[in-house]
């Protein structure tokens, strides 16, 4: 039984991690443990024009089912949109723990993690890397709003001027 979990697939794509490391300057981060075994992804994405992840970094450490489903993430995740890494997320969930056929589209490769439904206790190794970009493409998203937020700085404050917040200084030539 331990032989089908651990097949020659799984155990290749855990050697294989594409987009291993950290980007320097990344838009958003995230980062995912799995607390029953101590599997841990930590994502780094940064974002087009259109919101898609432009770049991708992981640096995962997990057992073998983690680095798996992590590579499989890696290999697809560059181009995608928030609402296919959420769908993904949950078709994968719906997928271990009700039997789901799995996410499709982009992200269809995580069916290969399928027999991992048997095995409960590994339902969050295997889910550690989408989890992980999901946290790190909404915290993306986040960034890019803070960033487009109308009517800031407020109107009343002079270029130039220190403002009443500690430490915040308004730009010379903004209006």
């Amino acid at each position: 039984m331990i032989d089908d979990l651990y097949s020659t697939r799984i155990l290749t794509l855990a050697a294989n991690m594409p987009h291993a490391g950290r980007l320097p300057l990344p838009h958003g981060t995230g980062e995912q443990v799995a607390k029953l075994c101590g599997s841990k992804a930590i994502v780094d994405v940064r974002i087009d024009g259109n919101s898609r992840i432009s770049e991708f970094a992981q640096e995962v450490k997990a057992c073998a089912l983690g680095q798996a489903a992590a590579a499989l993430v890696g290999e697809v995740a560059v181009g995608a949109t928030l609402a296919e890494v959420r769908e993904a997320r949950d078709d994968m969930l719906s997928m271990l723990k009700h039997g789901g056929d799995g996410p499709e589209g982009r992200f269809e490769g995580l069916r290969a993690m399928r027999q991992v439904a048997d095995y409960p206790a590994r339902h969050a190794s295997a889910m550690v890397g989408v989890e992980a970009l999901l946290k790190a493409l909404e915290e993306a998203m986040m960034t890019r709003l803070d960033s487009c937020v109308p009517g800031w700085p407020p109107r009343d404050e002079t270029p130039g001027e220190v403002s009443a917040e500690p430490g915040r200084t308004i730009r010379a030539g903004r209006a």
